[in-house]
C-alpha cells in the first residue's frame, strides 16, 4: 500500500471510528438509564437486568476505546504514563470478555423465557433474575483474573525500546511474554470463546425451533394473529437472534485480527485502526437494535414527543 493510499484509509477509518464512537455511547447511555429507571419504578423482565448491565459494560467500552483512538491518531501531544497504559489496557481486556458473556447470558435467558411449561427450563424461570446476579459476579472475577498480565505487560512507549516491546499506540505498548505463558493465555482465551459461543449457538438453535413450531401451530389453527403474551416473547427472541448473530460476526473477525497482529508482533496505524473499529463495532450496534426493537422504549419516545408537542 502506497503512502497516499495508506493515508486515505487511515483518515477514512479515523472519521468511522468517531462516529462509531459518538453514536455509541449516547445509545447506550439512554438504555442503561432506561433500564435503571425500570429497575426502580417498575417490574422486570428477566433480561432487562442483563441488558442494562450490557450497556453500562459497552458505554464504558466506547469511553476507552475514545480514548485509545485520540492517542493513536494525535500526532503530537501529552503521552501517557505506564499507570494509565495499564489501567486502560486490563480495563478494556476485562470489558472484552464481559461483553461476550453477557451476550451469552442474555441468550440463555431468552431461551429460558421462550420455553413452554412442560419444558424442564420453566422452573428456571422465577429464579433467572437472582441467578443472574451470581453469574454477573462470577463473570466480573473470571475477567478479572483471565486479564491481570496486562497489570504487568502494558507499559509506557517512552520507557522501553527493547525489541521484546510491541508498539500499540503512541503512548502504550505490551511487553512480548515468553513462549509458555502466551500459549497458554491463548488457549485459555480460545477455550472461553468456542465455549461460550458454542453454547450461544446451542440456545440459538433452540429458540428458533420453538419459533418454528410455534409458527406450525399458528398455521395450524389458521390464525395469523399471535396471542398478546406470546407476541412480545417472539418479538424479544427475534431481537437476541440478531444480536447474537452481529455479536459472533464482529466477535471473530475481531479474533482474526487480533490473532493477525500478535503472529507478526507489529502493528501498524491503519492496521490498529480497523482492529478497533470491528471490536467495538458490536458496542455500537447492540444499543440502537434494541432501543429500535423494545416496544417499552418506544411507546416512551412517543409519549414524550407528545408531551414536547404541547
Amino acid at each position: 500500500m502506497n503512502r497516499k493510499n495508506m493515508f486515505c484509509s487511515f483518515v477514512a477509518v479515523k472519521c468511522v471510528i468517531f462516529s462509531e464512537v459518538s453514536i455509541g455511547i449516547p445509545a447506550n447511555a439512554f438504555l442503561l438509564l432506561f433500564h435503571l429507571s425500570f429497575l426502580l419504578k417498575h417490574k422486570l423482565k428477566p433480561t432487562d437486568l442483563t441488558i442494562g448491565h450490557l450497556a453500562l459494560i459497552h458505554l464504558v467500552t466506547l469511553i476507552i476505546a475514545g480514548l485509545v483512538s485520540m492517542d493513536v491518531f494525535q500526532s503530537q501531544g501529552q503521552s501517557w504514563d505506564g499507570i494509565a497504559c495499564k489501567a486502560l489496557f486490563y480495563l478494556y481486556q476485562v470489558l472484552r470478555g464481559l461483553s461476550l458473556g453477557n451476550t451469552f447470558l442474555l441468550s440463555v435467558l431468552q431461551a429460558i423465557a421462550l420455553s413452554p411449561r412442560s419444558s424442564w427450563m420453566a422452573k428456571f424461570k422465577q429464579t433467572s433474575s437472582h441467578h443472574s446476579l451470581c453469574i454477573f459476579l462470577f463473570a466480573w472475577v473470571f475477567s478479572l483474573s483471565m486479564s491481570v498480565h496486562l497489570l504487568i505487560c502494558a507499559v509506557a512507549s517512552t520507557n522501553h525500546t527493547s525489541s521484546n516491546v510491541m508498539a500499540v499506540t503512541k503512548s502504550c505498548s505490551l511487553w512480548i511474554l515468553s513462549y509458555f505463558p502466551r500459549h497458554l493465555l491463548s488457549i485459555l482465551w480460545i477455550f472461553q470463546d468456542v465455549s461460550l459461543t458454542g453454547l450461544m449457538a446451542l440456545s440459538s438453535a433452540y429458540m428458533v425451533t420453538l419459533l418454528c413450531r410455534h409458527k406450525r401451530q399458528s398455521r395450524h389453527l389458521h390464525s395469523t394473529r399471535l396471542s398478546p403474551r406470546a407476541s412480545p416473547e417472539l418479538r424479544a427472541t427475534r431481537t437476541i437472534l440478531l444480536l447474537m448473530g452481529v455479536f459472533v460476526l464482529l466477535y471473530w473477525l475481531d479474533c482474526i485480527m487480533y490473532s493477525l497482529s500478535t503472529m507478526r508482533w507489529n502493528i501498524d496505524s491503519v492496521h490498529m485502526c480497523v482492529q478497533m473499529l470491528v471490536s467495538t463495532g458490536y458496542a455500537s450496534i447492540a444499543p440502537l437494535l434494541l432501543i429500535s426493537r423494545e416496544r417499552r422504549i418506544i411507546q416512551f419516545l412517543k409519549s414524550m414527543s407528545k408531551t414536547e408537542s404541547f
